[in-house]
């Protein structure tokens, strides 16, 4: 991508009360500063969450004083915000309250606030990763009563792969025991994801082997990958049947990692389907009758206040809603591609700018005939530039808006500039990537604003010389 000024919403008189405060703290988070309108409005029952979750994603030291107290808030989706923002803020200061907060808070979407924010503080600040820290996420990954937690403790371990390696095979040991002993699918991928990123060869070949014949797809995803990272001789043995295994994704991944281990470059660029993929069967064409577009098409340029949506109230009562939608009816998208559809469910409540930004875009046209033009097998596909070759946007960028969503399969997450092998943070414009399978360590950076609802068998398809067709707004859902 290319960077460009930086544009942001603007706030305007003359609507409701509550609207006008949710604009005051959209306008006031966009432009990165603590307003004391904002401070003023985490005393506000109702706006107290969604101030904390602005004041997070300013990014300034002096946010952090006020958040502090609010992890002792009677209110759940107060501390669970509170929690979170001060993960984005990184504050080492918290580091302490965030652990109690993740071993005994009552609350799951808290707990899962918490051990987030550890794993952003030990991030930002290596020397407080300690083994004293890692053994509370492990209490947290074997004991947690929700399952959500659990797999988010096990990502959270991720971080602590620097330790001596004799802390580090501790921790692998733990994962290992957590994958053998936990029942929860999704606990059991997010284990083995995390298996891979950190601690392939730090574990017994023997789980590693037997997960990849796991009846789970994302397991044997994941036990492929981390085959690419171990030096055995017979790795590539191993992972030579997968080749054919049922799942196309899997498929994919055991060409990659057989890549990986005969020291041969990686995919980059996805032009053709391998001839023996087990795709699975092509989605049925979506007959829903599209919203017609504005008359006249809306002006260029990043959203103004009023293309924002209402979102819905942050109302957390489970983990499961720190990671995905709140309750209630979404803005939705159809892709039609030159492969098929696939229908988005955006959301607002997690990123009102950036969902503002590609409704908006969607109503100009701006995606009709777009190439995707990065396919990175069994990681994402990549499209919204017109020029069909990565360099290109519409002339301003939005402002990232991280939020708890992890980047698991089938999330739509806002592509950013890179600088020096980093991420550059409110550099997102019209790029937009959907992942293909979980990619959970770019949860930190990049902006996550809907999920798949349907069309994944279509992705399954694309290749680089496919396009979007059009790009249109579907009924809310």
């Amino acid at each position: 991508m290319l960077a460009c000024s930086v544009l942001f919403l603007s706030v305007i008189p003359g609507i409701g009360a509550q609207q006008n405060s949710e604009r005051v703290i959209v306008g006031a988070e966009a432009h990165r500063t603590v307003d004391p309108a904002v401070v003023g409005m985490l005393g506000d029952p109702q706006l107290a969450a969604r101030a904390a979750l602005a004041l997070g994603r300013s990014k300034k030291p002096e946010a952090r004083t006020y958040l502090r107290g609010l992890l002792s808030s009677p209110r759940t989706t107060v501390r669970a915000m509170a929690a979170y923002a001060l993960g984005v803020l990184e504050d080492p200061d918290a580091l302490t309250l965030e652990r109690q907060a993740a071993l005994s808070d009552s609350d799951s979407s808290v707990r899962y606030a918490a051990i987030d924010a550890v794993g952003r503080i030990c991030t930002a600040t290596p020397d407080l990763a300690t083994r004293e820290v890692a053994d509370d996420v492990i209490a947290v990954l074997r004991n947690d009563t929700d399952p959500t937690v659990r797999g988010h403790a096990a990502v959270a371990l991720e971080v602590f792969r620097g330790l001596s390696e004799t802390d580090a095979t501790v921790i692998a040991v733990a994962l290992v025991d957590a994958f053998d002993r936990d029942r929860d699918r999704s606990v059991r991928w997010h284990v083995m994801w995390t298996i891979f990123r950190g601690y392939a060869t730090r574990v017994d070949r023997g789980p590693l082997a037997r997960a990849l014949i796991d009846s789970d797809e994302l397991v044997r995803i994941e036990a492929v990958r981390a085959w690419a990272r171990r030096a055995d001789t017979d790795a590539a043995v191993l992972v030579t049947p997968l080749l054919n295994d049922r799942s196309w994704r899997v498929q994919l991944q055991a060409r990659e990692t057989l890549h990986a281990l005969a020291k041969e470059p990686a995919t980059d660029h996805l032009k053709e389907l391998p001839a023996n993929l087990h795709l699975p069967p092509s989605d049925r064409a979506n007959s829903e009758v599209a919203l017609p577009r504005p008359v006249p098409a809306p002006s260029a340029g990043a959203p103004a206040t009023d293309d924002l949506l209402d979102p819905l109230p942050l109302q957390l009562r489970t983990a499961a809603e720190m990671n995905g939608p709140m309750r209630g009816n979404h803005p939705r998208v159809r892709i039609r591609t030159t492969k098929g559809d696939i229908i988005l469910r955006l959301y607002p409540e997690w990123a009102p700018n950036t969902v503002a930004n590609f409704l908006k875009l969607i109503n100009r046209g701006y995606f009709d005939g777009n190439r995707w033009f990065r396919i990175v097998p069994d990681f994402v596909v990549q499209t919204g530039d017109p020029n069909d070759n990565g360099e290109g946007d519409a002339g301003y960028t939005i402002p990232a808006e991280e939020n708890p969503v992890e980047q698991r399969t089938g999330i739509i997450s806002m592509g950013l500039n890179y600088k020096d092998g980093h991420a550059i943070r409110d550099s997102a414009g019209t790029q937009f990537y959907i992942t293909i399978s979980p990619q959970l360590h770019l949860d930190r950076d990049f902006t996550v604003f809907g999920e798949v609802e349907s069309g994944m068998n279509t992705i399954a398809r694309l290749i680089e010389s496919d396009r979007m067709v059009r790009v249109e707004r579907l009924p809310d859902r």
